[in-house]
């Protein structure tokens, strides 16, 4: 059956962006004029290049820091134009088309993150189907746009196909799989009076379904706001970081004026006025200090995508070493999110089958169900003949003959009143312990149960304790799951914490609350109910190996191999990162401030300027390359 569940990749093509393409372009045309301008060629040639990489990657800051200024807002993109204007100005003009170069770049990427997450977001309404079967008073059928249903309208969902709208069943009874919407990884049995969210898929009988919410109010929808809302309320570092380069924008562009400006009142000459203003400009030039945050981040990030962690952006690689506490999913997060036999039992008494038998019976049956409950039985038996006369009724099990005998496979609510004493307790203990039982008949007595569960991931309880380790407060588990299966898969994995039975939005109120208390919240999770929790936290990292492409795009960082200890490895490397951050802003504060204090109190020779200028940018990145070593990605906590 195909995955209905995950929304269609609407993906945005890379160079379909504008800032890429002009970005793209300037770095092109640097690394052309950067090999002639070294080996000599004709000046034309080379700076006929380099005037391109300036028109090519500074037109579009240059116009945005344009516009800024018509706000009475110093953008500091419009600040490095003037710097590599200036630079140019004084035969400085590799130094410029470098640094126009560096920050294309970086907007490029800015402009692809922000187009990428957007499509995510018009992908998931693709959930829900275009168009509703709606019934008329008369029984009649008529097909209508879902978009258009409303409150009170009936509509019929046959089996294989997505409900379209939240609402509440008014006839029929199948399975639904919801877990796009809880988390659930079994389907949930429906019937007359119970709830069905739209985007959900229909999977055995035949359900009437009364709207109970407009489709702009369904489940779905809401799950589509929370994400847009989150990404846009998602960067309060962004807005400290804008402040701090307001601020040196502002105070350099008038340094600069000054240096250029009193010389001249006390009758400097013009030439040498204009050279020191340019000196200054270049060594008070922050390329030391550009670098001394990107390229430590970056090499962080492409230490943990070797290692299969894929770190979206520099922004989120020092979120990661933040947070202090962990929000967990459970299913397919710290589980597989497939069920698998975990106890069979027989009947007592003489002359009764083994387990093994009941295990084979159980299988043959289960053999051509779709349910995940029969992949899970026929896996554990093994490749069993079929049953005959196979039939399924929704809701009750699944029945055939095997060896001559009418066999059948249902839940333990169905046969209740003919379940022996010993099976009786054994259904009420596996149930306790969170598992989902079957009972096995054979001529309609009870001989066998059959517990199965969603298996626990073999590497979660280390990644848990290893995660609560580098954080303050306890981690916590949020699920939609029922509460008993919670509650034994947190005992198993370490978690104290347990929250379940939750919907999309109660997850993101849960770490709302954390957030509202002072916590850096990281959430795990793998489905599409996890999306807005994601987008919400202030880091969130998505299991990508069976995740909902909006879950991957709404995530901050993706764990492509589904290796759950690769996350407090991540978090351990973004601190690190960080401490290598502090290290080359020390660094370039250093030498930009003795060389500005150079020029400003005595005479700076120019070739000496760029020689500081340049040896500081290459020693932050230097040191920003340790980042990339394999020993990094597995050293201890740094804190």
């Amino acid at each position: 059956m195909p995955d209905t569940l995950s929304p269609p990749r609407r993906r945005t093509r890379l160079f379909a962006v504008a800032e890429v393409r002009w970005a793209t372009a300037a770095l092109l045309l640097f690394l052309v004029a950067l090999p002639l301008h070294l080996a000599g060629a004709p000046t034309p040639l080379w700076a006929t290049l380099y005037a391109a990489v300036y028109v090519t990657g500074g037109w579009d800051p240059a116009w945005a820091g344009l516009q800024a200024l018509r706000e009475k807002t110093l953008d500091v993109d419009l600040l490095m134009i003037v710097a590599a204007l200036g630079a140019a100005a004084i035969g400085q003009v590799m130094d410029g088309a470098l640094l126009i170069v560096i920050f294309a770049t970086s907007g490029a990427l800015e402009a692809v993150a922000t187009a990428r997450t957007q499509d995510s977001i018009r992908g998931l309404l693709d959930l829900t189907p275009a168009t509703a079967t709606v019934l008329d008073a008369e029984g009649g059928e008529r097909t209508m746009p879902a978009k258009e249903l409303r409150i009170g309208d009936v509509i019929l969902v046959r089996p294989g196909e997505l409900i379209a709208a939240d609402g509440v069943v008014t006839g029929g009874a199948s399975d639904v799989d919801q877990a796009g919407i809880t988390g659930e990884p079994l389907p949930a049995y429906k019937s007359t009076g119970d709830e069905v969210f739209a985007g959900t898929l229909n999977t055995t009988g035949t359900l009437r379904v009364e709207v109970g919410r407009d489709p702009q109010d369904s489940v779905i929808a809401r799950i589509v706001a929370l994400v847009e809302q989150a990404s846009q309320t998602k960067a309060p570092t962004q807005l400290f970081i804008e402040k701090v380069e307001q601020r040196y924008s502002i105070g350099m562009v008038t340094v600069t004026v000054a240096v250029f400006a009193v010389p001249l009142l006390f009758g400097a000459d013009l030439t040498d006025a204009l050279l020191r203003a340019m000196t200054f400009m270049i060594v008070a030039s922050p390329c030391a200090i550009v670098l001394s945050t990107m390229p430590p981040l970056l090499s962080a990030i492409a230490n943990a995508g070797r290692h299969g962690v894929l770190v979206k952006s520099a922004v989120v690689m020092e979120q990661l070493g933040h947070v202090d506490q962990v929000a967990f999913d459970k299913t397919g997060t710290l589980t597989e999110g497939s069920p698998a036999v975990s106890e069979v039992e027989a009947a007592a008494g003489p002359d009764l089958p083994t387990r093994a038998q009941v295990l084979a019976w159980a299988a043959a049956v289960e053999h051509l169900s779709e349910h995940p409950l029969a992949r899970a039985i026929v896996d554990a038996a093994g490749s069993p003949a079929p049953a005959e006369d196979f039939s399924s009724v929704p809701g009750r099990g699944v029945e055939g003959v095997v060896e001559g005998v009418r066999t059948a496979v249902v839940s333990p609510s169905a046969v209740t009143a003919i379940l022996p004493a010993s099976l009786g307790m054994t259904v009420r203990r596996l149930e306790a312990a969170g598992r989902t039982v079957v009972i096995v008949l054979r001529d309609g007595a009870a001989v066998g149960a059959i517990g199965l569960t969603d298996r626990v991931r073999h590497d979660a309880p280390a990644a848990v304790q290893s995660l609560a380790e580098l954080t303050a407060a306890p981690p916590v588990l949020l699920t939609g799951d029922n509460q008993a299966a919670a509650t034994q898969l947190a005992a198993v994995v370490g978690i104290a914490d347990v929250r379940a039975g939750l919907l999309p939005e109660d997850k993101v109120h849960a770490i709302a609350a954390a957030q509202v208390a002072g916590h850096r919240v990281l959430a795990v999770g793998d489905g599409v109910n996890d999306a807005p929790a994601l987008a919400t936290a202030h880091a969130g990292v998505a299991m990508g190996g069976g995740g909902s492409d909006l879950t991957l795009d709404a995530a901050d960082a993706v764990v492509v191999r589904d290796n759950l200890a690769a996350i407090p490895a991540a978090v351990r490397l973004s601190r690190r990162a960080r401490r290598v951050v502090l290290q080359n802003l020390v660094i370039a504060a250093v030498f930009i401030g003795g060389l500005v204090l150079w020029d400003l109190i005595g005479t700076l020779p120019l070739p000496l300027g760029v020689l500081g200028h340049e040896g500081s940018t290459v020693i932050v990145g230097l040191n920003s390359l340790r980042l990339l070593r394999e020993r990094e990605w597995s050293a201890p906590d740094p804190r």
